[in-house]
């Protein structure tokens, strides 16, 4: 890999020198994301998860309902009545998608059937931490394990989830914000009976911030030491795999 895994961590303690938004202050959740896989613990509580997208996909509650004007108009059409009128200057010129929005999804009635599925949740910890996989101490464990892949990296990835499965469908590749794909939709599926991995950031929005050839791939931490376990005499080990690893390395 590029760079480490991340681990994802449910904590009570925040760790020190990690890296932390400041209170009030607007941030990218994924940014912080791809520092932790360069090597930098990032921290985020209830007051410092950056942005409302940000406090929802870590676990922070449905922060959503705060979205001036309606995150439904945002990521579809805009809101433009709001956008025209003097309550609303201030916040176009924070968000200037809001006049026109980011045109993710059709129209605003989609765009609320998609947030009222995510599954919102709230964290039982007082802090979400990121971290890299090889940092983490014997005393931690991570709810979830994050890789940052190309796309033989992920091809490998997807295959190994699936080697002890089945015909289980075990991997899929959801729309929502980078910070979904690597907090609560993988955090829900943590707690279902048959977890499946989560390809992510392909959040149009945040692919600016990670290596153009790379995606996410997020396990719930069970299924990550399971797919461990799989690897000796897996195809991991066979020439096929040799060939697209050398060509990698």
């Amino acid at each position: 890999l590029r760079y480490a895994p991340v681990a994802v961590i449910l904590t009570d303690e925040k760790p020190e020198g990690a890296v932390q938004f400041k209170e009030g202050r607007w941030g990218c959740v994924a940014a912080l994301f791809a520092g932790a896989a360069k090597g930098k613990t990032a921290v985020f509580d209830e007051k410092t998860f950056g942005c409302l997208g940000g406090g929802t996909g870590l676990g922070f509650g449905n922060q959503y309902v705060h979205f001036p004007g309606g995150i439904e108009y945002f990521i579809s059409t805009g809101n433009p009545d709001l956008a025209g009128a003097p309550e609303g200057e201030a916040v176009v010129r924070r968000r200037p998608e809001l006049a026109e929005g980011e045109r993710y999804v059709k129209s605003p009635e989609e765009a609320r059937k998609f947030v009222e599925s995510l599954p919102v949740t709230r964290v039982p910890t007082t802090y979400v931490v990121f971290k890299p996989l090889d940092q983490v101490t014997p005393e931690e464990r991570p709810a979830l394990v994050s890789f940052l892949a190309t796309p033989d990296q992920l091809s490998a990835l997807v295959v190994l989830a699936h080697y002890d499965r089945g015909g289980e469908r075990v991997v899929f590749a959801p729309f929502g914000a980078g910070c979904h794909t690597v907090g609560i939709i993988p955090l829900a599926e943590a707690r279902a009976d048959k977890p499946r991995a989560v390809i992510g950031l392909t959040d149009v929005t945040v692919r600016r911030l990670v290596d153009k050839d790379l995606l996410s791939f997020t396990v719930p931490y069970e299924m990550f030491l399971q797919m461990d376990a799989n690897v000796a005499g897996s195809f991991l080990e066979k020439e096929p795999w040799d060939k697209i690893r050398r060509r990698n390395s």
